[in-house]
Order: structure tokens, then C-alpha cells, then sequence
């Protein structure tokens, strides 16, 4: 019987949620031979959660915690078959400009990192800041560290490739179909959609900011941050050459703020990293811009880039789905075969290629040798909220 396109209601694997990291974890799947039925609401790539706005940005010398790592190196690997596999350029290796204060989260972990684990990165004096990006104003009581080796991955590239590379590995996929109910016991799940009823041994969940409504015992453990990005004009043509533009990000008093080289040649990205309005519920998210939303923005704009005009071209709302600590939140359940994967924090995307292994591994073996066990949801106790 064919249903949306799916051949059958039964599989060996359902994924819940086919963004960055279900469409990775379909893929990793596919590749070992299994049934795999990838379900989402939307028609990934989409413009409706985490994984949209054309650039991510992929680091190394990681501040948030020196144990994300390891991740990194086989992530990094992950990316580059991807892009032979797929034929597609999805990794921009242009560098990364770091700025903050010297004790501040961003400067100390990134230098804590590089020292943990060997990491080739450089501390900028001004002087050399200013000859080599002579378009990124770093406040003079900021320290500055430069790693070559980070870059930016095109977002929808990455799930689009992803996604066929699943196809070719024997997945289907039902889009446009929302979860109403989940239906878990010990040995296999039954998902009911705004279509069809579905059944399968195992089920991996990757809603993003739907997770809390997917598994609702993730209701105290995952909050969703309404985040906007913004694009702005440049008049210095120098934005389209990553050798003197390079990407930024500043620890400011104010906020931290991000921004991209230009990838269209007539605007650049720029966006807040910090702040954002919180709520318990992914339908909730006001989807329109408001004029206060680019107040920060624009400040950053104004005092820290040169050559980019501090008026809005356009903009976009995406989702942070937060956990209680910044870090991501990644399990199998102890009494259902399921997987969620979940709380990336609005750090996550550039490790979907490796998360997605590890998801696949935790699936199909009940455990991996990726080391993500710092990730676990055992960590957590108590209300957070």
C-alpha cells in the first residue's frame, strides 16, 4: 500500500524530525541497511526551526567546554565525505575571528581548548587585527584569538545532501505530515500523524524545538529561545573576500554577536548569539520582526564593522532549543526503544554530520564509541526552570 509516498506503515527505524540531525541520523541509518521511515511536519529544508539562514558556523578550539573536542575531529571528517559523497560544497574553511574579554567564557575557553588538545590558534594584538581585517573594529580592551581552521557550513546544503544521500540509501521520508500522538512500549513504537499511523522497533527523535511536545517528560529540560538573524547591506567591496573579512564573533558587554563574510556579494549576516524571549512551546514563536529586535544588531553594526550599512535588507526568526546548561542533551530512554537527541542550545548544527553516527549507533546498538557521554541527560537534576 502506498501512503505519501511511503511504501508500507512499517520500519525498522522512525525518525522523528528530518533538519540537521535527523536527516544525518537517516542517512548514518540507510547506510546499515535498515528500514528507515524519516517524518517531519514541514518539507525540510524549511525555514521553520533551527536549521535555516544559509550559514552555520563549524570551530574547533570550542568554548563551551573542551569535551565537545573529539566531536569536532570525526564531525569535521564526516562533513568532507559528505561533501564527496554529495558532490556539493557545503564547508567554507575561511577562518574565525574570536574577540572578548581575556577571563570572559568566549577568549579563556577557546584558548583552554587549543591547550587541551594541541589546537593551532593565534592571538591577534589590535595591529595585526586591524592590517588583516581591516573591516572588523575590535574594541581595544578585547583580546583577540584567530583560528584558521574553523569555517561556516551551508545549512540547507547540509540537510539537502544529507536527505538524497538517505533517499539513495533506501529511506523514505513522509513530509508535510505532523505528529499527533506517540505510542511507546518496550519493544516497538507506533507514530500517528495528521495522515497515516506508523510502526517500528525503534524511534529516534530529533524534533528540535518540538521535542518538549514529541516526549513531554523533556518538559523540564528543554526551554525554546525565539532568536532572529539578520542581513545587511555592505558598501565595501572587500566583504565578498574572506581574506580581509574573515567571520566574527565579539563578547561584548552588551551581548555576543556573530557575523559571516558576505555569501550573495550584496549583503552580510549578522546576528545576536546572546538574549532572546523564552517559551515552553515551538507554536508559540513570534514569527514577525519587530524594530526592536535589530536594536542590538544594529549597535554591533555601527561600532565594530566597517563597510556595512546598519539598516536591515532582511531578516528571519529561528529557535534555540535551550537546555538547562548550554549543552546538548542526547539518550536512550531506559524503558522504550527510543533515541532522542535534543537541547542543542543554538550551538549544535555543526555537529549534525557526527551526531547523526551517534544516533545510529545508540539505535542499533544500544550504545557508541563516539564520546558523547558527558551529553547525557543523567547530568541533570531537579527543576531547571
Amino acid at each position: 500500500m502506498v501512503r505519501s509516498g511511503v511504501q508500507g506503515n512499517s520500519f525498522d527505524v522512525i525518525v522523528l524530525g528530518c533538519g540537521g540531525f535527523g536527516s544525518s541520523a537517516a542517512w548514518h541509518l540507510g547506510q546499515r541497511g535498515v528500514r528507515v521511515l524519516g517524518i517531519d511536519q514541514f518539507s525540510p529544508p524549511h525555514d521553520q526551526g533551527s536549521s535555516h539562514g544559509e550559514t552555520r558556523v563549524i570551530r574547533k578550539a570550542y568554548f563551551e567546554h573542551p569535551d565537545y573536542v573529539p566531536l569536532l575531529h570525526r564531525a569535521y571528517d564526516l562533513w568532507l565525505q559528505l561533501e564527496q559523497e554529495s558532490q556539493q560544497s557545503l564547508f567554507n574553511r575561511c577562518g574565525l575571528l574570536l574577540a572578548g574579554p581575556a577571563s570572559g567564557e568566549v577568549i579563556a575557553g577557546a584558548r583552554e581548548s587549543a591547550r587541551l588538545y594541541q589546537l593551532p590558534i593565534e592571538n591577534l594584538s589590535q595591529t595585526d587585527c586591524r592590517g588583516r581585517f581591516p573591516l572588523i573594529r575590535v574594541p581595544d580592551d578585547l583580546d583577540i584569538v584567530f583560528e584558521a581552521d574553523a569555517g561556516y557550513l551551508h545549512a540547507e546544503r547540509c540537510v539537502e545532501a544529507h536527505l538524497k544521500l538517505a533517499r539513495s540509501a533506501g529511506v523514505q521520508f513522509a513530509f508535510n505530515e505532523k505528529v499527533c500522538e506517540v505510542h511507546l512500549a518496550t519493544d516497538s513504537v507506533r507514530v500517528v500523524t495528521s495522515k497515516h499511523e506508523y510502526h517500528a522497533a525503534s524511534l529516534v527523535v530529533t524534533g528540535g524545538a518540538w521535542c518538549v511536545q514529541l516526549l513531554p517528560e523533556y518538559s523540564q529540560l528543554i526551554r525554546v529561545r525565539r532568536k532572529t538573524l539578520f542581513w545587511l547591506p555592505i558598501s565595501d567591496a572587500r566583504w565578498n573576500d574572506e581574506r580581509q573579512s574573515t567571520i566574527h564573533l565579539m563578547e561584548l558587554p552588551g551581548g555576543t554577536f556573530y557575523g559571516f563574510p558576505s555569501v550573495d556579494r550584496n549583503t552580510v549576516k549578522v546576528a545576536e548569539h546572546s538574549g532572546g524571549e523564552l517559551s515552553d512551546n515551538a507554536d508559540n514563536i513570534n514569527r514577525l520582526i519587530s524594530e526592536d529586535d535589530s536594536i542590538g544588531v544594529l549597535n554591533y553594526v555601527s561600532n565594530c564593522l566597517s563597510g556595512v550599512t546598519p539598516s536591515v535588507a532582511r531578516a528571519s526568526v529561528c529557535m534555540y532549543s535551550m537546555s538547562p546548561d548550554g549543552h546538548f542533551l542526547i539518550d536512550r530512554l531506559p524503558d522504550a526503544p527510543v533515541v532522542i537527541a535534543a537541547g542543542f542550545s543554538g550551538h549544535g548544527f555543526k555537529f549534525t554530520s557526527v551526531i547523526g553516527q551517534a544516533l545510529a549507533d545508540l539505535t542499533l546498538h544500544h550504545s557508541t564509541p563516539l564520546p558523547i557521554q558527558f551529553l547525557s541527560r543523567k547530568r541533570c537534576h531537579g527543576p531547571f526552570w
